[in-house]
């Protein structure tokens, strides 16, 4: 016979969070496809300064993002399937593949906060390559022109003008075709001025970076359940009396 009382009672409970576990992986894969194809990232990493292309480590993260919620909905899926059947060894390698991703996790958590800021950095730095071939180089020369093609997508995309004030100013009012949205102003004490595109990096990727940090805190706090859970329930079954 399966277990009985409070063990039967933990059988559910494990059911039930090992569905929202699965759900939780579903969300985390669905979040991490459309930050995949979100319009903004999208339109600036896939821009490209003569044979150097826009910085991609963002896009490794996604990468790894889709493959934890592929594998979320899988272990999720097995822990639910071990739980209804009572089964020690399926409840076992779901252990084992939670110890896992936690450790992944934590890996990953560790790894993100000490370069939060690289992703950023490197887009900025990219820009401001872009900005000053831009601005210095002869504009019928070919580089020229490919640049101001990456610099207006920036400022198309963000509505910014500039890499900091004085720079962004200069830049609206000696090539006026470099920032040619109206939305790049914004009202001050000083007058309007354009919005600063370092800035604007900045917020774009901290949005997406503290979307994804909110996410593995809560996939975190679930899985520390699910592996005590998991362990009482192996217990429970291996001291239940089988017919």
């Amino acid at each position: 016979m399966g277990v009985e009382g409070c063990t039967k009672c933990i059988k559910y409970l494990l059911f039930v969070f090992n569905f929202v576990f699965w759900l939780a992986g579903g969300i985390i894969l669905g979040v991490a496809l459309w930050l995949r194809h979100d319009s903004q990232t999208t339109n600036i990493l896939y821009l490209h300064l003569g044979d150097k292309q826009a910085p991609n480590t963002f896009y490794i993260g996604i990468y790894i993002l889709i493959a934890v919620g592929a594998v979320m909905m899988f272990v999720g899926f097995l822990g639910c399937y071990g739980a209804i059947q009572e089964s020690q060894c399926l409840l076992g390698t779901f252990f084992t593949c939670l110890v896992i991703l936690f450790a992944c996790e934590v890996a990953a958590g560790i790894w993100g906060f000490v370069n939060k800021d690289l992703v950023a950095k490197d887009v900025k730095q990219f820009y401001d390559q872009a900005l000053q071939q831009a601005l210095q180089q002869d504009p019928s020369h070919s580089d020229a022109t490919n640049a101001k093609t990456v610099v207006k997508t920036f400022h198309e995309t963000l509505d910014c003008c500039g890499a900091n004030t004085i720079m962004a100013i200069s830049t609206l009012f000696v090539n006026n075709d470099l920032c040619p949205n109206e939305k790049t102003l914004v009202e001050t004490a000083q007058g309007r001025i354009p919005q600063d595109c370092h800035k604007k990096i900045d917020e774009l990727f901290s949005e997406k970076l503290y979307l994804i940090g909110v996410a593995a805190i809560v996939v975190a706090v679930i899985m520390i359940f699910e592996m005590i859970l998991s362990m009482i329930l192996c217990c429970g079954i291996r001291n239940s009396t089988v017919y």
